[in-house]
């Protein structure tokens, strides 16, 4: 699938490149589908920094609009993602 990065998220997060996000959507570790059809998603960066993401599936391409760095304990809730302690 092809991954498509809004430039937006780079502009409003300098830490988060178009990089980081492809590379967290190749390793996913949770998702869930809303209710609207786009997919929430928490995967990890090549600094293995866990990133949320919010993207639109439009047959082949992966379109992500948002993008976030840590996971807010609501949007984990949202995908069942609970990080281990320890």
């Amino acid at each position: 699938m092809e991954i498509v990065v809004h430039p937006r998220i780079h502009e409003r997060h300098e830490n988060i490149s178009e990089r980081d996000v492809i590379e967290a959507m190749n390793n996913i570790i949770a998702s869930a589908l809303r209710g609207n059809g786009d997919w929430c998603s928490i995967g990890f960066d090549l600094q293995a920094r866990p990133i949320e993401m919010v993207y639109k599936v439009v047959g082949d391409v992966a379109i992500v609009y948002h993008a976030f760095t840590p996971p807010t304990k609501k949007f984990q809730k949202e995908v069942g993602f609970t990080p281990k302690r320890g």
